[in-house]
């Protein structure tokens, strides 16, 4: 089972939202990391020390599902706020006529896209404010999760219609037929560091990877969880998917072989959505050596 003397200490508890922890995400440098919370705030935490820094940020009206920060850290977005001082940016951006339920910066910082309980999708100027082009519209359900491709030419979305949408930015129109598979909502989507794989997480309790180009399921449903898969992610050298689910676990998975490398690390308390794990340049948090260990034992390449 590897040298569990290396694994990291278990981590002190962050107390200071009154409500649920509706999302999680490191800053880009890792040295801070933001929460966004059902009691309508938005926290900045001390990456290391696990510190409050600053004051709540206040504004919203109602609980916060999603936040995110531009890739260079000087704006983190549920609003458009100084990553620095606090403050808010600008006004709100408006133009969803219901609950926005994920928010993501494009890789090049040149735009900011939501997505929303009203089956739509919005691309923002990040200068600006201003809505760009017209919503995007296909799904016939909430727009669950979205997320960037890394040379900020496509966009993916994952719905509560149970599939997986790929949009073209420049022209905001649908590329191909939906990706269709999972047989409940996709709570999750991601892009692999490379751009060649986009992977989903599912309430039916399952894994799927997806081939970017032709939109082709990649193998076999990765299959362990038993409960909604609530959040995905890749390490950032593209080796490993991580996911977080409803039953209490966070498992590691190898992107090429689909076998579970690392886990299940159970948790005490729940928080829902988009940790941002592994933070940036500590890749695997103590337990990379053991998931290399493991992945070699079991063939993989």
């Amino acid at each position: 089972m590897g040298n569990h003397s290396s694994w990291p200490a278990p981590p002190v508890e962050w107390t200071g939202h009154a409500g649920s922890i509706q999302s999680v995400i490191y800053s880009p440098n890792g040295a801070r990391v933001v929460t966004g919370s059902d009691d309508k705030t938005v926290r900045i935490w001390d990456a290391e020390s696990g510190a409050v820094v600053g004051e709540p940020l206040t504004g919203h009206d109602s609980g916060v599902n999603s936040v995110a920060y531009s890739p260079d850290g000087q704006y983190i977005i549920s609003r458009i706020w100084d990553a620095e001082t606090g403050a808010a940016v600008g006004k709100p951006l408006e133009g969803h006529d219901s609950s926005v339920l994920s928010v993501a910066y494009s890789p090049n910082g040149r735009h900011i896209i939501s997505g929303s309980s009203g089956r739509t999708i919005r691309i923002w100027d990040a200068e600006t404010g201003a809505a760009v082009g017209n919503p995007l519209e296909g799904h016939i359900s909430l727009v669950l999760s979205i997320a960037y491709s890394p040379d900020s030419r496509h966009i993916i979305s994952g719905s509560d219609d149970r599939t997986i949408r790929i949009w073209d930015v420049e022209t905001g129109a649908a590329v191909g037929n939906p990706l269709e598979g999972h047989t409940s909502s996709v709570w999750s989507v991601a892009y692999s560091p490379d751009g060649r794989h986009i992977t989903s997480g599912s309430y039916d309790g399952t894994i799927r990877v997806w081939d970017a180009n032709t939109i082709a399921a990649v193998g076999s449903p990765l299959k362990g969880h038993i409960s909604l898969v609530r959040s995905i992610g890749y390490s950032p050298d593209g080796h490993h998917i991580i996911s977080g689910s409803d039953d209490g676990t966070i498992r590691i998975w190898g992107a090429e072989t689909g076998a579970e490398v690392c886990g299940p690390f159970r948790l005490s308390r729940w928080v829902a959505n988009h940790p941002r794990i592994p933070r940036p340049h500590h890749s695997n948090l103590g337990c990379r050596d053991w998931c290399y260990s493991r992945e070699s034992s079991q063939g993989a390449h």
